[in-house]
This record gives C-alpha cells, sequence and structure tokens, in this order.
C-alpha cells in the first residue's frame, strides 16, 4: 500500500477531470455528483450525414474511374480519361474524411452548447478538499443476508497540483437475514457514526493544514510588498543621485 500523504503535502490541489467521468466511481458519496451533461441528438445526425457522404464520395471515385478507364480503353488516353481517373483517385482516397469532418463538427456544436455546464461542473469539482473520507454502506445477498461495509475514500496525487481518491473497502461484515432488523440498523448507525466521526477529524486535519499555508501565503506576499516598496524607495534614491551628479545644484 502507497504511504499516506500528509495533508500539507496536498493543500493547494484540485481535483482530477477523470472524476467527473472515467473515475466518477472514486468520488466519496457524500460530496455528491456532478451535473450530467445532456446526450446529443446533433452527433447522430451529423454522423449519419457523414457516413453517406463518404459512401456517396466512395461510389462517386469509383464511378468515374471506370469512367475514366473506359474512355481511355474506347478513345485513347486523353485528358478526359485522365482527369476522370485522377479525380476518381482523389474521391476514393479521401472518402473517409467526411466522417472525420461530421465528427469535428460535432465536437465543436457540444462543446460551444455545453460550455456553461462544463463550467458548473469544473467548479463543482474545484470546491472538493482532499481529505480522507470515510463512508458504511450496506448491500443485500441473494440469500437474504445484508453486508455492511466501511470504505475509504484516500487522497492521491495524480500529478502536479492534482489528486484523485483511492476507494478502499476498509471492512465488512455479513448478517444472516434471520437477524433482527433492529440490531442490524443499530449496527450500522453505529459504524456510520465511526465513519463521520473520522472524516471530521480528517477534515479539520486538513483545514488546519490549509490555514497554515494560507498564513504562509500572506507572509510571504507581505515581505514581498515590503521587498518590493524598498526596492521603489531605492530606485528613486538613486535617480536623484544620478540627477545630482549630471546636474549638479548651483551654489552661491
Amino acid at each position: 500500500m502507497a504511504s499516506e500523504l500528509d495533508p500539507a503535502e496536498l493543500v493547494g490541489s484540485v481535483a482530477d477531470e477523470r472524476l467527473l467521468d472515467a473515475e466518477i466511481a472514486n468520488l466519496p458519496g457524500s460530496v455528491g455528483r456532478p451535473e450530467g451533461i445532456p446526450p446529443s441528438k446533433t452527433r447522430g445526425r451529423l454522423v449519419g450525414v457523414g457516413a453517406t457522404l463518404t459512401g456517396v464520395t466512395l461510389i462517386g471515385g469509383l464511378a468515374l474511374m471506370l469512367v475514366g478507364v473506359i474512355v481511355a480503353i474506347s478513345g485513347g488516353i486523353g485528358v478526359v480519361a485522365i482527369v476522370a481517373i485522377v479525380l476518381g483517385l482523389i474521391l476514393v482516397a479521401t472518402h473517409w474524411g467526411w466522417v472525420h469532418v461530421a465528427e469535428a463538427t460535432a465536437d465543436a456544436i457540444e462543446a460551444r452548447r455545453d460550455s456553461e455546464i462544463t463550467a458548473r461542473r469544473r467548479s463543482w469539482l474545484d470546491m472538493i478538499e482532499p481529505y480522507t473520507r470515510y463512508e458504511v454502506m450496506t448491500d443485500v445477498g441473494e440469500d437474504g443476508s445484508i453486508t455492511i461495509s466501511r470504505v475509504r475514500y484516500r487522497p492521491v496525487r495524480t500529478g502536479e497540483r492534482r489528486f484523485t481518491f483511492k476507494r478502499e473497502i476498509e471492512h465488512t461484515e455479513v448478517h444472516s437475514g434471520e437477524e433482527a432488523g433492529a440490531a442490524i440498523t443499530e449496527r450500522a448507525e453505529l459504524l456510520r457514526r465511526q465513519a463521520a466521526a473520522e472524516t471530521e477529524r480528517e477534515r479539520l486535519h486538513f483545514e488546519a493544514a490549509h490555514g497554515a499555508y494560507q498564513e504562509a501565503l500572506l507572509a510571504e506576499g507581505s515581505e514581498r510588498e515590503q521587498l518590493e516598496a524598498r526596492r521603489a524607495e531605492s530606485r528613486a534614491l538613486s535617480e536623484r543621485i544620478n540627477t545630482n551628479l549630471r546636474d549638479p545644484p548651483l551654489t552661491e
């Protein structure tokens, strides 16, 4: 198992965009789920048009090549035959381009249409803080048994100032369907309260590290401002000295 990251190491990091789709299953349930992007009907239509044009272009290219060959055989190789064959070859060689054009056009249309949703999804993702969460969930088996699982969502680094979550099942216990429902409910609630308490402890630990990070930034900014002020004063003094050296003041 990879070593645990100190919360201070993840301060200032933002959630990886893969948590919006490919790794959405690794998102803790407590953070919710991002706004969905509605399916596009335009893409299907455009791809259909692209496929149709691909077929037409291929058939047209083959037909032109055939015409060129027939003209060349019947009347000799002339300008018409050469043009027909060359144009046919071009159409056959590039007939798949219509599919790529359709895909690119659909991507551009969807990007414009979904720009606001994409921005909201990114803003939502940026609100997720990189600290460990603990959650409890239940599942019903085919035999009627109830499984209670405690899951840990641990933040891990994915790159420079990026993180995702690693989902780990820490504890599992199976309760027979014959057990009293009240007892199972009480056990699940106890585990849930413990998970919530540990999550809160992790959050406070991260908030403390984040606060220290912000104070360090403020101190650094204050020092930078003081340094800039000293540099400005020194530049002004240097300019006055240089002016006096070039044009010394008149003395009586």
